[in-house]
C-alpha cells in the first residue's frame, strides 16, 4: 500500500505524520528539526511513501535537498495554498497541520514550488545582502539629515562621497553635536565600504556570467537586475511558457468576477517582491532615461499616452520579464527592431 506523509517544520522540532491509501494514520512523531532525525521516520521499510509534503519556509531548502538526496519524493508546497487548506481545522497544532498536510498529499490537493539550486542560493545572499547593508547607509544618511535640520543646520543636495565632509562642516561650530554625529559617520562609513566591497563582487559574478551578460543587452537592464532575475528564475524550464513569469512575479492584475460582477484590479503583486522591484526600475529607466529607441520603449511610449506612464512602467516591466525569460531560453539577445516582437 502506497504512504504519504506530511512535515510541518519549525525552528527546534518537526511534527512528522504519514498515512497510508485509505488516509489512516500509520506514524505519527515529533523530531529534532534536523535531515537525521527525520530521514529515520521515514527511511522505513514498512512505508512505500509516494510523496512527502514539505511546507515552503525559511528551513525548506535545506531539508528538500537533504530529502531528494536521499531518493525520497519530497515536495516543497506553495504557502499561501496551503494555509488556506489548513484553515478549515477547528484546532490548530503541529500535529493536525503535519496530519493535515499528509491528507493533501494523498489526494494531490497542493501547489507545489520551486526549490532554488544552490548557486542561486548563493547569487540571493549576495543580493540581499548588498541591498541590507545599502538600506543601512540610508538610515543613517535620512537620520543625521532630519535630526540636524532641527538645529537649523541644511545638509542639502550632497554626492555619497561629500556627505560626511559636510556633515562635519554643519557641526564644525558645535561640539555637543559633532560628539554624536562622530559614531553615525564612522558607522556609515564603514557600512559603505562593506557595501563597496559585496557591489564588487556583484559585479565579479555578472562578469563571468554568460546568461547575464545576455540579458543586461535589454535597455534598462544592468547588473544588478540581470544577476536578481538570474536568481529568481533560477531553471528556465520549469516555465511552459514565457508569457507565465510575469504572473509569476505579480505583474498580472488581479480579477474579481461574480455573477454580473467582473472586476480587475491591480497587480497581484504575488511572488517575489525584490525581483519586481527590479523589473519596475528597469523599465522605469528604459523608459525614462535610455535615449536609443525600440520596439520596447515605443510600444511602452504608446500606453503611456493612452493609459499614464505608472501603467507602461507596470507593462514594459511586465514584457520585459517575458522577453528576458525567452532570451535565456533561444540564447540570444536583445534585437532593437520590430522582428523581436514575436518573443512577447
Amino acid at each position: 500500500m502506497k504512504h504519504y506523509a506530511g512535515l510541518d517544520v519549525s525552528i527546534k522540532e518537526t511534527s512528522v505524520c504519514v498515512i497510508d491509501g485509505a488516509g489512516q494514520v500509520v506514524r505519527e512523531v515529533k523530531v529534532p528539526t534536523e535531515p537525521e532525525a527525520i530521514l529515520a521516520v521515514l527511511v522505513d521499510e514498512a512505508f512505500a511513501i509516494e510523496r512527502i509534503g514539505l511546507e515552503a519556509g525559511p528551513l525548506s531548502q535545506w531539508l528538500y535537498s537533504a530529502l531528494a538526496d536521499a531518493g525520497l519524493p519530497v515536495i516543497c508546497v506553495e504557502t499561501r495554498h496551503m494555509k488556506a487548506a489548513l484553515s478549515a481545522q477547528v484546532n490548530k497544532s503541529d500535529r493536525n497541520d503535519a496530519r493535515g498536510i499528509a491528507h493533501m498529499m494523498r489526494v494531490g490537493l497542493y501547489r507545489p514550488v520551486h526549490v532554488k539550486t544552490l548557486a542561486s542560493q548563493k547569487r540571493r545572499m549576495l543580493l540581499t545582502s548588498r541591498t541590507l547593508l545599502q538600506a543601512k547607509a540610508i538610515d543613517i544618511e535620512s537620520d543625521l539629515r532630519g535630526t540636524l535640520r532641527n538645529f537649523g543646520l541644511k545638509v542639502g543636495m550632497v554626492s555619497v562621497a561629500k556627505f560626511e565632509p559636510r556633515i562635519r562642516e554643519l557641526v564644525a561650530d558645535h561640539p555637543d553635536l559633532a560628539t554624536i554625529t562622530e559614531p553615525l559617520l564612522i558607522a556609515r562609513r564603514v557600512l559603505r565600504e562593506q557595501l563597496g566591497v559585496l557591489h564588487r563582487l556583484l559585479l565579479a559574478a555578472v562578469r563571468h556570467d554568460e546568461v547575464c551578460r545576455r540579458l543586461m543587452t535589454t535597455p534598462g537592464v544592468g547588473p544588478v537586475v540581470a544577476l536578481t532575475f538570474r536568481a529568481t528564475v533560477d531553471v528556465p524550464a520549469r516555465f511552459a511558457s514565457s508569457k507565465a513569469v510575469g504572473a509569476v512575479f505579480g505583474l498580472t492584475p488581479r480579477r474579481h468576477q461574480s455573477g454580473e460582477i467582473d472586476r480587475m484590479g491591480g497587480i497581484s503583486k504575488c511572488g517575489d517582491a525584490m525581483m519586481r522591484t527590479m523589473l519596475f526600475e528597469a523599465a522605469q529607466s528604459m523608459l525614462t532615461r535610455t535615449i536609443k529607441w525600440s520596439w520596447l520603449k515605443a510600444w511602452g511610449m504608446k500606453i503611456a499616452r493612452r493609459r499614464g506612464m505608472r501603467r507602461a512602467i507596470v507593462a514594459v516591466a511586465r514584457r520585459m520579464a517575458v522577453v528576458m525569460h525567452r532570451m535565456w531560453v533561444d540564447g540570444t539577445e536583445f534585437r532593437w527592431t520590430n522582428s523581436a516582437t514575436a518573443a512577447a
